[in-house]
């Protein structure tokens, strides 16, 4: 685990979306960092399929990026290393 500096700007939309969504502004951040990684690694999945990866990985016990980076898409391999 290791500290992240973010601008204020930034930690006032986490607050607000982590709010909104019943997350923790830590859980949220985390959320949205899933998701730009996927998608840059993924670019042609929308999403809803970019969430269907997501959900996927948790099944199979948490996002790896090592494992996400040598699956196919719509198959993420998960490992434990990598639960939240």
């Amino acid at each position: 685990m290791g500290i992240v500096k973010i601008s204020d700007l930034m930690h006032e939309n986490l607050r607000v979306a982590g709010n909104a969504l019943s997350r923790s502004i830590n859980a949220q951040a985390e959320h949205w960092m899933r998701v730009g990684m996927l998608t840059e690694m993924h670019p042609e999945l929308d999403y809803r399929e970019i969430c269907q990866l997501l959900i996927q990985a948790e099944l199979a016990g948490g996002l790896d990026i090592a494992a996400a980076v040598t699956s196919q898409p719509g198959k993420p391999r998960g490992s434990a290393t990598g639960k939240h």
